[in-house]
Order: structure tokens, then sequence, then C-alpha cells
């Protein structure tokens, strides 16, 4: 695959949800000595380094005082300054990391889909109407949910299901008279008979054949409880989608019928007397689609095996494209994997025009047109912020001239590190890996004193240091330089769990937006990567947005003593809070609704994250027998002489106290 500039980048901007192109490459070509920053740097610099204009529009953006701005209600007014409400947030006592929810946001995306499918409607003058529904598998948190449903009543937006569980969540939060109850996933008598006797509710249920036992499941459950079922087929496409989940069709898919298990299907209810209940095709070409053509595709192939459900004689009236509606996680309006090179009008318009067409061809009544875009409604929703507690460097001192006595080894390293030019760095570069690598085994074999290596391994990174600065001014990196601006970062540890918080990252290697809510008017002048809180080499984030492919640092800022340094994850809303896992025992996040108001903001909901008695009962442990079991034991140090009384009692204090608290540190600031 080549860079993401060299994809294509048309995108028709017909009112959809992305910005023009930017084409200005704002990735780590810093001329600037780490610690040097200049007073050049604007927030326009910001801007195009952190690519906010791309992935962040319309709610994002960086203000005069060098904050990050969120703007819920888009281009309707209203901002908040980031870091100033994450400031306010602690002074309430809710502590990092923090999740905030914007629910204004979550209102606007829906809005924003069902004004793209009106207008696609009505330029092409489609019959039709379209129906979109969310699934509840993207974020399954009540809060969350409760404000899908309201914010869709408007639009008769509904939900889909995708488990017995998320049945149960939809069947009892969606009250919109006339919004769809989509029913997908495998089925069992149970969840078959629940979503028919929904029906009895006023429920619009429409059950999605999966597999083919389905289906005299569903014809016995009718016959039992004499209810005539709202009936669809998932169909396994031919057309191949794109990216991760390019896999998610075919024949070898995981969900759906063949075209010749839809065919026995059609013949199953046609013999039960019940093929007018078959009424919708859903097909799923995977999520996150990057490229449209694929979509375009993948909507000739369904609305053809539409009209020809619909010739067999099944009463076909909704067609529902499934998800896979792109999010631009990186703002390069490219078919990268972390990106879409479509705007969500695009995405309305070929799919109304294919139906359209297809359905006029044969003289066949045009469906209603469902989607299940949970990624393109839900991502933007929620931001993850979390502090820097400290840094790993490595050492940046000078280096002290050598000393007659010293090694050999030390001398070579300090002749090529005085050598350095910009004539011979890449040559000096292989010169001082080699010698390091000769110190290393000169120690291990007893030849060189530790003292001796370590001036050795002193040498070698001062000599990395000064190469890395030439190399930034160049117009080319050498491919044995590549590396190095990864091989001199820094780790910045953070106040996070990524297998809790950011599960795609760690899992899939999923990239999302990551950069300061502050200070964000001057040059970041460090290189680094991420390190977690947990025990495990893979707590990390070591890949991260540009324009050209994907880079392995993150500009940031040197800490300053005694002050707080915030970093924001964006773009997170979906899956990200459901899928998370306990590693380490790092549970939930404290999370936060904020909704905009006339006077500024309104806290609707505080959702605390959990304590340490909360995820130690997760894996069946009993807070009171462990406070038991540890009072024992001081008892016992006690008449041993092993611990004092005032030490026993401090002991047994922080114990209880700890139980109670956050499962993240709190980092204490002067």
């Amino acid at each position: 695959m080549g860079s993401k500039l060299e994809q294509s980048t048309a995108v028709a901007q017909e009112n959809g949800d992305v910005p023009s192109l930017l084409v200005t490459d704002g990735a780590a070509r810093s001329t600037s000595v780490p610690g040097l920053a200049t007073s050049a740097w604007t927030i326009e610099d910001s801007e195009e380094l952190y690519r906010i204009n791309g992935w962040g529009e319309p709610y994002f953006s960086i203000n005069a005082a060098g904050h990050v701005t969120v703007s819920p209600k888009a281009d309707r007014g209203g901002s908040l300054d980031l870091f100033e409400l994450v400031n306010a947030l602690k002074q309430r006592n809710l502590e990092l990391p923090l999740l905030i929810r914007f629910s204004d946001i979550l209102e606007d995306r829906i809005e924003r889909l069902n004004a793209c499918f009106a207008k696609a409607i009505a330029r092409y003058s489609y019959a039709g109407t379209y129906q979109g529904v969310f699934p509840v598998k993207c974020n399954q948190h009540r809060h969350l949910v409760e404000d899908l449903v309201r914010f869709g009543k408007p639009h008769q937006f509904g939900l889909e299901a995708g488990s017995k569980p998320e049945l149960l969540i939809a069947l009892s939060l969606l009250d919109t008279p006339g919004a769809l109850l989509i029913c997908n996933g495998y089925k069992d008598r149970e969840y078959i008979e629940t979503a028919m006797l929904a029906q009895r509710l006023g429920k619009l249920s429409i059950i999605v054949l999966e597999q083919v036992e389905e289906v005299p499941l569903v014809i016995a459950a009718s016959r039992k409880l004499k209810i005539e079922p709202i009936v669809g087929v998932r169909a396994k496409l031919s057309s191949k989608g794109v990216g991760r989940w390019g896999c998610s069709t075919g024949d070898r898919a995981k969900f759906g019928l063949t075209i010749p298990e839809i065919l026995d299907a059609v013949e199953q209810l046609r013999e039960a007397g019940l093929l007018h209940c078959l009424q919708l095709l859903h097909f799923h070409i995977g999520s996150q689609i990057s490229a449209i053509s694929v979509i375009k595709d993948a909507i000739r192939e369904a609305s053809q095996i539409y009209v020809q459900l619909a010739k067999l004689g099944a009463d076909m009236r909704y067609l529902d494209v499934g998800g896979g509606l792109g999010v631009d996680y990186d703002g390069s309006k490219t078919n990268f994997h972390a990106s879409k090179n479509y705007n969500m009008q695009n995405y309305a318009n070929d799919i109304v025009a294919e139906v359209k067409e297809a359905c006029e061809g044969q003289a066949i009544t045009v469906p209603t047109l469902i989607s299940e875009s949970g990624r393109a409604i839900a991502s933007h929703q929620s931001v993850l912020i979390f502090d820097v507690l400290g840094i790993s460097e490595v050492p940046t001192e000078t280096p002290d001239p050598v000393q007659s006595g010293d090694h050999l080894i030390v001398r070579n390293l300090y002749e090529t590190y005085q050598s350095i030019s910009e004539e011979n760095y890449q040559e000096a570069y292989h010169d001082a890996t080699q010698f390091k690598e000769e110190a290393i085994s000169l120690f291990a074999f007893g030849y060189l004193s530790l003292r001796d290596r370590a001036k050795a391994e002193r040498l070698y990174w001062a000599c990395c240091r000064k190469i890395q600065q030439i190399v930034r001014q160049q117009d080319y990196v050498p491919d044995d330089l590549e590396d190095l601006e990864k091989i001199m970062a820094s780790i910045y540890y953070i106040n996070l769990s990524v297998f809790q918080s950011v599960p795609d990252s760690w899992a899939i290697d999923q990239l999302f937006p990551i950069m300061p809510i502050h200070r964000l008017d001057e040059e970041p002048t460090e290189r680094a990567t991420l390190a977690d809180l947990t025990c495990d080499s893979d707590g990390k984030i070591d890949q991260f947005i540009d324009l050209r492919d994907v880079k392995s640092v993150l500009e940031l800022h040197p800490l300053k003593p005694g002050e707080p340094y915030y970093l924001g994850l964006f773009l997170g809303g979906a899956y990200q809070e459901i899928m998370g896992n306990l590693h380490n025992l790092f549970g939930d996040t404290n999370a936060i609704h904020i909704k905009l108001t006339p006077k500024g903001y309104a806290i609707e909901h505080v959702v605390k994250g959990d304590t340490m008695t909360e995820v130690l009962s997760y894996v069946q442990y009993n807070s009171e027998d462990l406070v038991e079991n540890i009072r024992k034991q001081t008892e016992q140090a006690l008449q041993d002489h092993r611990i004092t009384l005032q030490e026993s009692q401090l002991l047994l204090s922080n114990y209880e106290r700890s139980l109670s608290r956050y499962t993240y540190l709190t980092h204490e600031y002067p």
C-alpha cells in the first residue's frame, strides 16, 4: 500500500461531514532542538501538526489560549474550553482519567445522518423513506442509549439488537411509535418468541434470519403464538469489504445466508404460508468501510437480490444496508483504513440512487431504507482525558571529555561524537552503534568495567541526539535512520489502562487522534510513545495518526514541575467503552455527561468509575474478608514485635481507605 497522499482524495463536498482535504504534511519534521521551543509557534501550527481540522471538524478546534475547544452543537453555536472543563470537574472531586460524553454531539450526529438521507431522497425523487437504527453493540451504556432514543424520536430512529441481552435493553427503552427494532445475531426459541411478542406491545420488531436453522424456529414460534412475524434475511454478498473487516462478506462470512440458502428459506416460508412475512433484506460488508467504491458495489448487488425476492412473492418493504459508514480518524480523507474517501452525503446519495435504479428497472416499489450506522453516530460524542504521571528519557547531557585512562571503546565513541557533521552523520550512526555493541560484548566477558560501560552508553546516546538534530533538518531521511526518532523517543507514563479504555488500539492497532488539550500555543519539542499503568509490555500506544501513513512517535511538550499535563483521546465513543477488560484490575473510568446550556453547560449525569472493592468483587473477592485477613496478620505481627501499634493502624487505615478509592492513580500537584 502506498502512502495516503498517493491514494485518491477526490471528495464531493455536498454538505457532508468533512471539510476539504488539507495537503500540508503536519508530521514530526520539526527543525528545532528538543527542549528549545521557538517563539514563532502558533496555534495554526498545532492545528496542522495534530490534524484537528481534519478529524475534528465540526466539533473540535483550538482557541487563542492554546486549549482544545468542543462545539457540541457544531455550527449551531456554543463551545466549551476542554482544559477549563477538566479543571472544573476535578474541583468536583472527579479524578482523571475522565470520560466526558457530550450528548449534544450525539444528537447532532443523528440529525446529520437523517438530513443527508432526506436530501438524497429529495435529489433523486425517491418514493420511499429512510429509518435508521442504532446498533446497541456499539455502546450499551444506559444513559447513552436513552439519549439516542430521545434524540431519535423526531426521525423514528430505532435500535438494533445483536443478542438477547441487547434485545431486552431495546424492548425496555425503545418507545418511539413506528421506530424499527431490528433483531440480529444468533437466536434461540426464547429470543424469537420474545421478539414476536414485542409486537403485542406495539413494537415494530423484525426478526432477521442469520442461519438456516432459524427458519423452522420462526415458523414454529409463529404457530405456537399465533403471531405473524415480520421477517428479514441477511445475505452473504460476494462484494468484498476492505480493511480489517473485509472478511465480513463472502461465502465463508460468519453471519448470513448464501443465495441457495436464501432460496431455501423462501420455500420453507412459502410452504408454511408465511412468505408474505418476509419483508426485509439485510447485508453487512464490514465496519469502517474506507472506500466509497466498496459501498457502491455492495448496494448494487443487494438491490438486485431485493428485487428478485420481491419477484418471488415476498412482500418486500425494507432494505437494511447494515453498518460500515466510516469515521475519519486521521483526517486524511483517503481510503486508508483509519480514514474514508467519502462523506456522509456521498454515502446517502449512492445508496438512494442505486436502490432506486434497481427497483425502477424491474417495476418494483422502492423499499424503506435502513442503516445501522453505529460508529459514525457514537464515535465523536466522547473524549477520554488522562494525565501524564512521569517521563523516561534517553540521556541528553553533553558528554565530558574523555581521559587518557579511559577504555579504548570509550575514546572511540567520543571521537565519533566529535566528528559528527552533515557530511558523515549516516556513517557516524553506524560507527556509534557498532562501538556500543562492542562495549556490551566486552562487558559481558569481563573486559569492561561498569563505570566504563556507563560512559560508553552515555556517549552513544549523545551521538544519536546529535545525529537526530541533523536528520530533522533533512528533506530525505535514509532508510537506516528511519527508526531513529522512535529509538530516541521519550516514554510518557499515562494514568490510563489501554486494555480498559482503548482496547482496539491494543488488539487491532486501531488509530485514534491523541493530542494535548492545552499548551497548544507552545511548540511540542519532545517526541514520545505512551505507556499505561498496567504491568504489561503491550500496555502502550506507539502508533499515531499522520497525513503520511502512520507515525511511531507523538509530539508532546516537556513537563513543567508542579503542573499537570493533560492529553485527550478523541473519537473513541464506539466500542471502546464496552470492550475494555480488567487487566491488572483497572476498572471503568469516571464518566460525565455534559450538555450545553444558555449559561454554559450542565452536568447531566456522573457515572463514577469502579472502586477497588468493585473490581475485586468481579473476581470473587469479598472486601470485608480481605480486611479481616490483614487485621489478623497485623495482630500476629504485633505479637511477634515485627510492627508497632502505630504502624499497624496506619496499614489498616490505608488498606481500608484504598478499597473505597478509584483504581487509577491520584497525582498531587502543588
